[in-house]
């Protein structure tokens, strides 16, 4: 019953995150800070209330450790989020940061020198076209969408291209706190609850550095269309609606792959994220209408090919039908 209780949130919290997070910067594209910013405040308060135990309860981790990956946590949390506001669309985001995949393969060889199976290497060079299918057409879709002279043509790819480095930044990023957090795992033990609220705690004052942006954005919202929520006859902007269900259900997501980390093995686990994300795709691309070619559907379809490669998800299932013939045939 837990195992399903965690797929359930993870599958209603992360995907229903992604639709409230395109509300907001499809109105708002530079509202992404204080997105970040309400998501780190809510999850922290939870975990001081009921992890700390009001702060009284000594980590298991130093903190010297947790400032180490804090200090990665939010870069990449910030650049990711950041970056919506250089002409990435929602679609392309989310295949892009299907490659962590790729990241972590390469620095898990250049860092911790793994060797993987030859499996493990197509499914990375079968992410890696995917991405590079739907970075091209992306660009394209850019350049003839957005271009209105060769100047601002020019300029318009060249924000683009700067919001793929950042993507690019983040990704790699990602992976050596992956890589980081393993190390730290191993010395000290498992404790995920733990670090989800370090995580969120600790970077709470490096937001002072956005506050003018994050000041502004509480202006905007607050000025946003007035709604009648619950029929209670208390109008509330709009905006702050959209915003208090994206921090809901991004703590639910979070949650959910919590509890799911802990009842189930990693495989299962990554294989209930790579649904996660195509339901997620698919469903942002048709309520949205995000622009999305037959060369877009090849490059996602090429990209959930390698990631279920990766898992060994097809293996087994290869290796499950030709079970019942060898059976069949010592039978015989």
């Amino acid at each position: 019953m837990n195992t399903i209780f965690a797929i359930s949130l993870v599958f209603i919290g992360c995907c229903s995150n992604v639709v409230f997070l395109e509300l907001l910067v499809r109105e708002y594209p530079g509202s992404g800070n204080i997105i970040t910013f309400s998501q780190f405040a809510f999850i922290a308060l939870e975990g001081f209330l009921f992890e700390t135990n009001f702060g009284r309860k000594k980590p298991a981790i130093p903190i010297r450790n947790y400032l180490i990956m804090v200090a990665m946590f939010f870069t990449v949390s910030v650049i990711n989020n950041y970056a919506l506001n250089f002409n990435i669309a929602m679609p392309l985001h989310m295949i892009f940061r299907s490659g962590s995949l790729i990241a972590n393969m390469i620095l898990g060889v250049i860092i911790l020198k793994k060797r993987y199976s030859k499996s493990k290497y197509m499914s990375i060079a079968l992410v890696s076209l995917g991405i590079f299918i739907c970075t091209i057409m992306s660009a394209k879709q850019v350049s003839l969408d957005r271009a209105g002279s060769e100047d601002h043509g020019l300029y318009v790819f060249l924000h683009w291209f700067l919001g793929i480095a950042m993507l690019t930044f983040a990704l790699l990023m990602s992976a050596r706190m992956g890589i980081f957090q393993e190390t730290l795992y191993q010395e000290y033990g498992k404790h995920s609850k733990e670090a989800l609220f370090y995580n969120h705690c600790l970077p709470l004052p490096g937001f002072l550095l956005f506050a003018p942006n994050i000041y502004n954005h509480y202006v905007l919202f607050s000025q946003s269309a007035p709604v009648d929520i619950l029929g209670l006859g208390m109008p509330v902007p709009v905006m702050w609606v959209y915003l208090l269900f994206n921090v809901v259900t991004q703590y639910v997501c979070i949650r959910g792959v919590f509890i799911l980390t802990t009842e189930c093995t990693s495989l299962t686990v990554t294989l209930v994220v790579t649904l996660r994300k195509f339901i997620s795709l698919i469903f942002s691309i048709l309520y949205f209408h995000n622009p999305f070619t037959t060369w877009h559907w090849l490059g996602t379809a090429v990209v959930f090919l390698g990631t279920l490669l990766y898992t060994e998800v097809l293996t087994s299932a290869w290796s499950a039908l030709r079970r019942p013939k060898k059976e069949l045939k010592k039978a015989e």
